[in-house]
């Protein structure tokens, strides 16, 4: 068999049950559904981070963002009782990323949409990809005054890349979708490609086409969840910059605005697979659709998803901040129509590719994942190391700076500013309601040693004790602004 194409299709802050596949009720995703039904629809698909850029740099690295030195979302800065190491706002040039890897094996390489992995000197055509079109260091179209729609010119008057022309009007997530299309359509020769497409959507701020936005109010009433609560209060965040301010929870899917974007997002899918389709190439192309972490279900900034039963979401270390929606679909090899519950993450891409490709492992390089190949064609899942995490940060969303690890069915979250150790059950707890660390104790000891020695063996660096927080609690000192600058004491 010939080398096959390889298409990610990343979505940003996608939560686990956004889509019908994955048992959403409120969002409609019937292209999205119709890819599942034909391939590989991964129930325990896990982000390798709870944040963007980490998440990312795993992906294209096949790395733990620990060990790569990129552990918090560019350039995020919150501090607490504790203030996060410093890190890297830029994935690193030494690393070699999946493009580099296949494009030395005769892929076109093709990067379409958000980067978030550096600016200059950094971008995606310095870390393998031949064409770089939307990407840059924008971790959201927040940064622009359009946001999603065009014309995208930065405050700065800086453009994207590869986006420098937009009609007024146009739409980010139909325009990335046509950029894809294009170059698929437009392949000068018979090589393979790898298109990495990188959409901005379904990240905040949520804007949405109005007609769909009246359809999906109209399903609202028609349900009756517009009389439904759907957020509830909670505690106080942990993060100085956002001192004094209430996280908030997201009990039911109900926001028009974001199942309206999920809507558009969906039906550019079916464009996309449509094209794959008319070019006669959709029976040897991988497609991997996932989120690059959990849905945005918790925090300060307007919460827009549920991810329950998984608890929490975005920038928290459970369930909900790790899972996400994970499917593969190769028609040439991969047996369709199936639903799996065996665990695999995002550091398994690389090699999974790889092997894909036909291309040799590499073993001069430590991967933190393994080929799932064979796992997603039929036969036994392969021995896999621990999937371990690392955020010594506090999230925008509410989340502070905690370790975990999965080993089997069991899951251990370490909180790094207190040392409090949970045990959780996932075979029989996926909500991860009832603690078991301390009728566990033998347990929660070795996978916490399990976990210290994964950190001395990555070089995670640790949050340390913040000698400006009682100052601040206290008003002595003012918070901390955006870049994580403390101002002078007024003592």
């Amino acid at each position: 068999m010939s080398q096959p194409n390889i298409l990610v299709i990343l979505i940003d802050d996608m939560g686990v049950r956004d889509l019908g596949c994955t048992g959403s009720t409120f969002h409609e995703t019937p292209h999205i559904d119709r890819l599942a039904a034909g391939g590989v629809n991964l129930t325990q698909g896990y982000a390798a981070s709870s944040l963007c850029s980490p998440a990312r740099a795993a992906i294209l690295t096949g790395r733990a963002p620990a060990r790569v030195g990129i552990t918090n979302y560019i350039p995020g800065q919150g501090s607490g009782r504790l203030l996060g190491p410093a890190y890297h706002h830029a994935l690193p040039p030494s690393e070699r990323t999946i493009a580099t890897a296949l494009r030395a094996g005769g892929y076109h390489t093709w990067h379409v949409g958000k980067w978030h992995l550096g600016g200059t000197g950094s971008l995606p055509t310095d870390h393998g990809f031949e064409v770089n079109i939307g990407g840059d260091h924008h971790g959201g179209l927040y940064q622009v005054p359009g946001v999603y729609y065009g014309p995208w010119v930065g405050r700065d008057g800086s453009t994207l890349p590869g986006l420098e022309r937009a009609e007024p009007g146009e739409y980010m997530t139909d325009r990335l979708t046509s950029e894809a299309i294009r170059l698929i359509r437009d392949k000068p020769d018979g090589r393979p490609f790898f298109l990495h497409l990188s959409h901005y959507a379904v990240h905040t701020p949520i804007v949405s086409p109005p007609d769909l936005v009246e359809r999906y109010e109209a399903k609202s009433r028609r349900l009756g969840l517009d009389c439904v609560p759907a957020l509830v209060e909670g505690e106080l965040h942990p993060a100085l910059h956002l001192l004094g301010q209430r996280v908030q929870r997201r009990l039911l899917q109900s926001h028009p605005g974001y199942a309206a974007m999920i809507h558009n997002l969906d039906a550019n899918v079916g464009r996309l697979l449509a094209a794959l389709d008319e070019s006669g190439q959709a029976d040897n192309t991988l497609v991997v659709f996932l989120s690059d972490n959990g849905g945005l279900s918790v925090g300060v900034e307007g919460s827009v998803t549920c991810t329950l039963p998984y608890r929490e979401g975005k920038g928290w270390s459970e369930e909900g901040g790790l899972r996400i929606p994970l499917l593969l679909r190769w028609p040439a090899r991969l047996p369709g129509g199936r639903v799996l519950a065996t665990p695999m993450w995002q550091c398994d891409l690389y090699p999974t590719f790889l092997e894909a490709a036909g291309l040799p492992p590499e073993p001069e390089r430590h991967l933190d994942g393994v080929s799932m190949l064979s796992m997603l064609a039929g036969a036994a899942a392969p021995d896999r190391p621990e999937m371990c995490w690392h955020y010594p940060h506090y999230s925008n969303q509410g989340g502070g700076p905690t370790g975990a690890i999965r080993h089997g069915q069991w899951k251990l979250i370490e909180h790094y500013e207190t040392g409090q150790r949970q045990l959780f059950d996932l075979a029989n707890d996926v909500a991860e309601t009832l603690d078991l660390a301390t009728t566990q104790p033998d347990l929660t000891a070795n996978l916490a040693q399990r976990l210290a020695a994964w950190r001395r063996e990555v070089g995670a660096q640790m949050p340390t004790p913040n000698p400006f927080y009682a100052d601040v609690v206290a008003g002595r000192r003012p918070r901390p602004d955006g870049n994580g600058n403390y101002g002078p004491t007024d003592a």
